[in-house]
């Protein structure tokens, strides 16, 4: 085995492995660890800049990643027309700069922030690392190796279609520069940590809400006559 398929092939299919057992297995036998955990309560300032902007910018980024993948010929049409192609690595770039305001912002504040500080695991500080890697090799590649939303459809769609289909072709990355592998390498690292943190109740949905009994909610009105002690009461019985 080379070091290619190592990195490529074995790693990507051990991280996707890792996601789907692990998960079902944290949501059947660990249900109550399923959770967001939010620290909103303890600071909500720093935690709305923060968030707002990494989830959009990542997710719209994400978005486009994904409909490269599911319609590569559109995007080759689009690249028809240069205004085009520079109008989308534009908005790419500035989405991925709106991403990495929001992920700086989130690490400060659990640096910072002496009750969030407190209440930050290991895990948290891995997620947070690995996706600020991941955003800055995304935004390294779109200025040092520009146009990729042009040359990526024949490169990395190809590479990770033969991971979904099953027959992975290490070498279509097999000669791409280290800053290009460590953001793929970076995602599949990203993929493998997923089901162990916080971020896994995403992926799981609460069916059980769909199916349980409607449960009523009654308001418990308190007592205005004080306590007696039985003492009392029976005194005054006789």
């Amino acid at each position: 085995m080379t070091d290619n398929e190592l990195l490529f092939v074995v790693i990507p299919y051990a991280a996707i492995a890792l996601l789907v057992i692990v998960t079902i297995l944290r949501w059947r036998f660990a249900p109550f660890t399923v959770s967001s955990m939010s620290s909103q309560l303890l600071e909500s300032k720093r935690l709305f800049w923060g968030s707002i902007s990494f989830h959009w910018g990542i997710s719209l980024v994400l978005v486009g990643h994904l409909l490269a993948l599911l319609i590569p010929r559109g995007f080759e049409i689009w690249h028809g027309v240069r205004f085009q192609t520079l109008l989308l690595e534009i908005t790419g770039f500035a989405l991925g700069l709106w991403a990495l305001f929001g992920i700086i912002v989130l690490i400060l504040r659990r640096i910072q922030v002496p009750r969030i500080k407190a209440v930050t695991t290991p895990m948290d500080s891995v997620v947070l690392g690995l996706l600020l890697l991941q955003i800055v090799t995304g935004l390294w590649i779109a200025i040092g190796y520009r146009w990729g939303s042009f040359w990526g459809t024949s490169v990395f769609v190809p590479y990770v279609r033969s991971l979904l289909t099953l027959s992975p072709q290490p070498e279509l990355v097999a000669a791409l520069p280290w800053v290009l592998k460590t953001h793929v390498l970076s995602f599949f690292a990203f993929v493998a940590v997923f089901p162990f943190t916080r971020l896994v109740h995403i992926v799981t949905l609460p069916l059980g809400y769909l199916t349980r009994p409607r449960q009523k909610v009654l308001r418990t009105i308190p007592v205005s006559r004080p306590y007696e002690p039985v003492g009392e009461d029976m005194g005054r019985s006789r």
